[in-house]
């Protein structure tokens, strides 16, 4: 992946510096190469993208080795025959999956009631199922006190939900409880960019209080997303190129989970939308009544479709099953053109598909279903 955007760079004649960058005043940036020496650019506009880092708690301290991150996760230079995953969102679970897949026994701690706390509380729990199933161990209400590295295994304490300490030894421990705005040693408060609780305060349009200089990506309020720090850079340069861009819709961005179930959803929750005061219609369909998922062997798992019972909005969508990843974008472009529930019915959808069960989820949102 790398070496195809430096590709990409070659290709579109642009210009990499190597470095490490700051701000300095009259939108100049300083750039300290690796042997020390140090250059400065200047240019009409400037755009912050430092991204983010592994957030790491008092207790859970990182030393790279027993204790790490997601990068270092990617690149272990053995596998451990046992790992205990402290948080359960997405970079948790993905890497629960893979390592457990892969033959190391997982242990997940998770401090909220269910894993992936973000999700439907319906796809929380059958990937709860589906992760027990594999022999992934699952700790919720759960917290990590402390971590002793001294011996040849870790010692992790950790309170469990009857408020008993109790300790699990592994090789080793991820921590995977969110991210941190890469926002130090940047120069912000050399040139007095503002920021709120650790993020750079921005418009629609990604232009910070100082004109000429602009934030996209983790280090800005919204969701930490690839695809989404895509789409705030596009909006963002075309706003410096004089074009009208269409400010982003946070409420209408994907999210996906690569774990085994893949999960995938967008907009609103069940609970989120009672929450927020709408009536609803919820419409169901399992994966194990679908003809392609029975075909594939991919039974477990739905789709699952809420829409406002007064005016048919499409409020959200959330999938747990094989290939789901591949399908939310449907979804999210529906819910761009305001499509409702009916017309997601009246549109032919081929079968056997995957897909076939977000028409199907519709139909059974307005007891219209015939496969169930």
């Amino acid at each position: 992946m790398s070496k195809g955007v430096q590709f990409l760079m070659k290709k579109n004649k642009i210009d990499v510096i190597m470095g490490t960058g700051k701000l300095k005043p009259g939108k100049k940036v300083e750039v300290t190469a690796a042997d020390g020496t140090k250059s400065t650019y200047e240019a009409s506009h400037v755009i912050l993208a430092t991204g983010a880092r592994s957030r790491e708690l008092p207790n859970l301290k990182q030393d790279g080795k027993k204790v790490f991150g997601y990068r270092e996760a990617m690149n272990l230079p053995k596998q451990p025959a046992s790992l205990v995953v402290v948080g359960s969102g997405a970079i948790g679970v993905e890497f629960a999956y893979f390592y457990n897949a892969m033959g190391t026994k997982v242990t997940i701690v998770e401090f909220m009631p269910n894993i992936v706390p973000v999700e439907d509380e319906e796809v929380s729990k059958q990937l709860l199922k589906s992760f027990k199933k594999s022999g992934i161990e699952i700790m919720t209400e759960s917290t990590v006190e402390g971590v002793d590295t001294s011996g040849a295994l870790c010692k992790v304490s950790i309170k469990n939900k009857k408020g008993e300490l109790v300790t699990v030894e592994a090789e080793a421990v991820l921590s995977a409880v969110g991210i941190t705005p890469n926002i130090e040693n940047i120069g912000l408060e050399d040139v007095g960019i503002i920021t709120d609780k650790g993020r750079v305060v921005v418009n629609d349009f990604y232009q910070t209080n100082m004109p000429g200089i602009y934030a996209i990506g983790d280090i800005v309020k919204g969701q930490a997303l690839a695809h989404v720090a895509s789409a705030e850079a596009i909006i963002c340069v075309e706003k410096i190129a004089g074009h009208h861009p269409e400010p982003l819709d946070y409420n209408n961005i994907p999210g996906c989970t690569y774990c085994s179930p893949e999960i995938a959803s967008v907009g609103y929750t069940e609970k989120a939308a009672k929450e927020a005061g709408y009536e609803i219609k919820v419409g169901k369909f399992p994966f194990s009544a679908s003809g392609k998922a029975s075909a594939a062997g991919a039974k477990d798992g739905f789709v699952k479709l809420i829409f406002d019972a007064k005016y048919g909005e499409f409020l959200g969508a959330h999938m747990i099953g094989m290939n789901v990843t591949e399908m939310i974008a449907e979804v999210v472009v529906a819910r761009k053109l305001e499509t409702t529930g009916h017309e997601i019915i009246k549109s032919v959808h081929p079968h056997p598909t995957m897909s076939e069960a977000i028409m199907e989820a519709a139909a059974a949102a307005y007891g219209e279903v015939i496969h169930l």
